[in-house]
């Protein structure tokens, strides 16, 4: 396995460990563990619970209710995304002429095709394995983000990370392909920012959630790489860090048993 490889690697075991994490972290379900108590009661009960939680943070159990909760809010936005790329994923495969017209190709801003770095979100040039990937990819992260961020800050971060990621990749870095999983980093990174400022997310000691800083790491390594994934990455985490002190929404409590 060359270096070149063995980077990609890290970088999506990166993404994918520590992302899972800051989608349950960013839930005011799973609380910090050094905050105000009631008694020893509390110490050994309660600061017990959220300790464990944190640690645990990040399992499919977690990821799960969270998602639960985010979907329960009926993420519009994330839902209509979702609908548009499960649309166009039937028809890629109806019509498999639509991926050639739609996706990146080379010398296509040259060729004043610069819409491509739009319409390429919108088809997943590898085929199935990238549909199935990428689809259920888009719900998760997105519905948790729309919890958090509010619908159009969702927009926001997936249309502009999206499309600034295929138009590098147009200048070069990778002039053929299409797919919506670059708009998804971008989503991740706003998320991993959000969660790191505490905005409308529960507050946390530093020492808890370092580890979130792996995400924009990530995406400056992956950018050396000339990976267009590290450009959504870096674009959202820059996008979380100009629109997380507006964020005005937040994922519901669950009702008390």
């Amino acid at each position: 396995m060359s270096p070149h490889e063995i980077g990609l690697y890290a970088s999506a075991a990166v993404v994918i460990g520590v992302g899972l994490r800051a989608l349950v972290l960013v839930s005011p379900t799973n609380g910090p563990t050094n905050g105000p108590t009631n008694g020893p009661a509390s110490d050994s009960g309660a600061g017990g619970a959220a300790a464990g939680r944190a640690a645990n943070a990040g399992g499919p159990g977690d990821v799960l209710a969270v998602v639960r909760a985010a979907l329960a809010r009926r993420p519009w936005a994330t839902l209509a995304l979702f609908a548009v790329m499960a649309v166009m994923a039937v028809v890629q495969y109806a019509v498999p002429s639509v991926v050639e017209d739609l996706m990146r190709r080379p010398d296509a801003l040259s060729d004043g095709q610069w819409w491509r770095a739009v319409t390429a979100l919108l088809v997943q040039s590898s085929g199935i394995m990238q549909i199935a990937i990428n689809l259920p990819a888009l719900l998760v992260v997105g519905a948790v983000a729309e919890a958090v961020l509010g619908w159009w800050r969702t927009l926001a971060v997936f249309l502009v990370g999206g499309v600034l990621a295929h138009v590098v990749s147009l200048t070069g870095w990778s002039p053929r392909g299409g797919g919506d999983s670059v708009a998804v980093c971008a989503l991740l990174g706003a998320v991993a920012v959000t969660c790191l400022l505490g905005a409308n997310t529960p507050r946390r000691p530093f020492k808890e959630i370092w580890y979130l800083l792996l995400i924009p790491a990530a995406g400056t390594l992956l950018c050396l790489m000339r990976n267009n994934h590290g450009i959504g990455l870096v674009a959202g985490c820059l996008l979380g860090l100009a629109l997380t002190p507006r964020t005005r929404h937040r994922l519901a409590e669950p009702a008390a048993a």
